[in-house]
């Protein structure tokens, strides 16, 4: 985990990567008799990748520079509101016509195929706290992973509204509409916001600032606290996580304190997300593709070379950004463990059948995206940054 950043700076390749090829490498050996398939260990990988989303979630927060703002984050608006619903009706529509799943199966895979995931999307985020490296492309992805997580969360519960038979009855709509929509949201949003000035206070403004302590442990409780407190109150605790650590970078945004909170967070997040990767590889080599078929292959391809770029430049017209900026934000929506998250919850409160095939083309997804955006992501980033200091020059 502490070579892998500097020994694989110059090759085509990145931990994530690694990972998976070490997970398959490892459990091909037949030497480990236990088997990491997430439809057997499906309530475990459900909170593993809980875990690792949610101080993502913190760490993406605290190292963005930019103040919130309406015209501040129009990229990120646009990748919200536009992008991504077209991107999981796009989805849906795919496996309904397109795999032959049931409207409750489809609408769960084009939720779990919404969010740009956080955790893998580490490569082509903002850096690290006041480091100046927030080009308009990656503050567009970062911003968006730390929002679209909680925002595909009503959708997901709409597949299970649709598993239960709900749709069709007034009562599941409504109660959709206003506590899982309405309500969940709107608790998150609050709670985090709420939870995040507290701490800032006490980190900053109180007499006895916990920031004097320099303990970049406090990353991990505020991550805990604000997304234990927001479940509680029925809130969407991702939101809720990554309006905290906003709230938590406003209060004081210039101070040294939240660069020891973002490594912190960093190192805790690339342990777990090795760890899930890993294990990933071990569900590969175990037959997690086994029942992965030509159709579910070309659906997977169309979803990350067509559907995600498509809807992602739709939601980019007419923002004057040049076009080179635009294709990189709508290309690089990496899927990965936010997408494993929300299929494991789906089918663990939903009944939603057989979930073999749906898991071997959401695993071929992620496959797919860890290798090819992990491979792309860094020369193409580059090379933009390369290109805007000769024109500034």
């Amino acid at each position: 985990m502490s070579w892998a950043p500097v020994g694989l700076k110059r090759l085509p390749l990145t931990l994530a990567i690694l990972c998976v090829a070490l997970g398959v490498l490892v459990f091909s050996t037949g030497l480990l008799a236990f088997d990491p398939d997430p439809r057997t260990w499906d309530t475990l990988t459900e909170r593993l990748a809980e875990l690792v989303v949610i101080i993502s979630l913190m760490g993406a927060g605290l190292k963005l520079d930019r103040p919130p703002g309406w015209r501040k984050w129009s990229t990120t608006w646009r990748l919200l509101i536009v992008a991504m619903p077209l991107t999981i009706a796009a989805t849906a529509f795919l496996g309904w016509a397109g795999l032959g799943f049931s409207l409750a199966m489809a609408l769960l895979f084009g939720a779990s195929m919404a969010p740009t995931d956080p955790v893998l999307a580490a490569d082509v985020q903002v850096g690290p706290p006041k480091s100046g490296d927030e080009d308009e492309v990656r503050f567009g992805l970062t911003s968006e992973a730390g929002l679209n997580d909680a925002l595909a969360f009503p959708f997901v519960h709409l597949a299970i509204l649709a598993a239960a038979g709900g749709l069709a009855t007034q009562g599941g709509l409504a109660d959709w509409l206003t506590i899982k929509v309405g309500w969940k949201l709107l608790a998150g949003l609050g709670a985090g916001w709420l939870i995040g000035r507290i701490l800032g206070h006490l980190l900053f403004k109180s007499q006895r600032g916990l920031s004097k302590l320099g303990d970049g442990l406090i990353a991990l409780a505020a991550t805990l606290l604000a997304y234990a407190l927001t479940e509680l109150v029925h809130g969407y605790g991702f939101l809720a996580v990554f309006v905290c650590a906003v709230t938590i970078r406003a209060s004081e945004r210039d101070h040294d304190f939240h660069q020891e909170m973002h490594d912190f967070s960093d190192q805790i997040e690339r342990l777990l997300m090795m760890l899930l990767l890993v294990l990933f590889g071990g569900a590969l080599a175990n037959g997690l593709l086994s029942s992965l078929t030509w159709t579910d292959a070309l659906v997977g391809l169309a979803v990350v070379f067509v559907v995600r770029p498509v809807a992602g430049l739709i939601a980019m017209a007419g923002s004057g950004q040049p076009w080179r900026e635009r294709l990189l934000l709508a290309f690089l929506g990496i899927r990965g463990v936010g997408s494993v998250y929300y299929l494991a919850y789906g089918i663990n409160h939903g009944d939603f059948g057989d979930s073999e095939r749906i898991w071997a083309v959401v695993g071929f997804i992620i496959l797919l995206s860890i290798i090819v955006h992990g491979v792309t992501a860094t020369p193409l980033l580059a090379r933009l940054a390369r290109r805007r200091a000769a024109g500034d020059a």
